[in-house]
């Protein structure tokens, strides 16, 4: 007796399991409505009328695909179209555009400084002379000799015209000749070198000597620098080695200028990458027409990759885990939809989805661990919010 018990126990719960199985699942039934028909109330003939078909409360837009009563109330919005552009952050270092430290060729005495620390000058400027009596007499004793190797060879080819002379008289004063004008070019080379004049256009530095210091060749005396427009140097990981170009736009800030952010431009790429770091270094230029930047200044560098005016963008709650896969809830003719999307870039509560929604298109926002694919919902504005994307997906969730 016990066991014929126990077994129409058994019997009775499946029963029970599956016609709740079937009227939560396929009929999309809800505790409301099951309470209802067990109290007579609302069910077909007791006493309560049948919510009609085009529904007349929030979130009717969807249960005329649910039916009367039916389909699980959810938040839902239009999918925004908007432009997402993909960046990534680096440190780098301002240089100039053209730096150079001037530095004499040969040693000697400062004669001259005919500049003023900071300013700026021109290309072809004389910046220093340094002590040239000794190369100027040197000059002038070259400069003697070869007027007098320009009358001797004058006299031979007279004579050799004359039939006075000899031919090997004639050779030996042009050899002289070439001798002296080579030590004159010579002698002239030497004095040159002891003017010193500024290579390109720039800003001069602090000069490190003063009139009549001796100072030997190579010794630093000033520095100048190009800086209307700054070269800038950084490295990303060779992650990015695809998708880095000359012609990417960037942003400068740096910790010296709090607030400012200056744009600048990739003009070249190093084809070497760093085997200590494995990143590809990277050179902008930026400009600076104002010279409130400065060379060796720490800068912050956000590159962007790429652009995109027409990305699909929702509300990162929109986004269901599953595992490792990203799906989305689509509102299709009353219905809840599962569709995988694949993600791209998260920025202010909102994520790009690369493929998976297209413009138009309704995702659930909120209640998505109530439903499931196929499964009929109604879609209801978020309490308290004002008309607008959410009213207008309810519309066309329900249309």
């Amino acid at each position: 007796m016990r066991h014929t018990l126990r077994a129409a126990a058994v019997i009775a719960l499946i029963a029970l399991g599956g016609g709740g199985y079937w009227y939560f699942v396929h009929k999309g039934g809800t505790v409301e409505d099951l309470v209802a028909l067990a109290t007579g109330k609302g069910a077909p003939g007791g006493g309560a009328p049948a919510a009609p078909a085009g529904g007349g409360g929030p979130g009717a837009g969807g249960a005329g695909a649910g039916g009367a009563g039916g389909g699980m109330p959810v938040e839902a919005v239009t999918v925004r179209i908007g432009t997402v552009a993909r960046t990534v952050t680096a440190v780098g270092t301002l240089l100039s555009d053209e730096s150079v430290v001037i530095r004499p060729e040969v040693a000697g005495r400062i004669a001259e400084i005919d500049f003023r620390e900071g300013e700026r000058t021109a290309a072809g400027t004389v910046l220093f002379r340094l002590d040239d009596s000794v190369a100027r007499a040197t000059l002038a004793q070259a400069q003697a000799s070869l007027a007098f190797s320009r009358s001797e060879l004058q006299r031979a080819e007279e004579l050799l015209r004359n039939n006075a002379g000899s031919v090997r008289t004639r050779e030996q004063a042009l050899s002289k000749l070439q001798a002296d004008e080579a030590t004159v070019q010579l002698a002239g080379a030497h004095l040159n070198r002891l003017t010193l004049k500024a290579p390109f256009d720039g800003v001069l530095g602090l000069r490190k000597v003063s009139i009549g210091d001796y100072v030997a060749a190579g010794e630093d005396l000033v520095n100048i620098e190009a800086i209307d427009t700054l070269k800038l140097d950084f490295r990303v990981p060779e992650l990015y080695l695809a998708a880095v170009r000359p012609g990417q736009t960037l942003a400068v800030s740096v910790d010296a200028l709090p607030g400012r952010s200056v744009e600048g431009t990739v003009y070249a790429i190093d084809p070497l990458v760093d085997v200590n770091g494995r990143a590809v270094v990277i050179r902008a230029a930026v400009p600076n027409t104002d010279h409130a930047l400065r060379p060796g200044l720490f800068a912050r560098v956000e590159l962007t990759l790429t652009v995109n005016p027409e990305a699909v963008l929702v509300p990162e709650q929109a986004v269901v885990a599953v595992g490792s896969r990203q799906f989305i809830y689509k509102v299709v003719d009353g219905k809840a939809v599962q569709t995988p999307v694949t993600l791209g870039t998260r920025r202010s509560g909102e994520v790009e989805i690369v493929s998976g929604l297209a413009h138009g298109d309704v995702v659930v926002t909120g209640g998505q661990m109530k439903i499931r694919d196929g499964a009929p919902v109604r879609v209801m504005p978020p309490a308290g919010a004002p008309p607008g994307p959410q009213a207008s997906a309810a519309g066309k969730a329900g249309g």
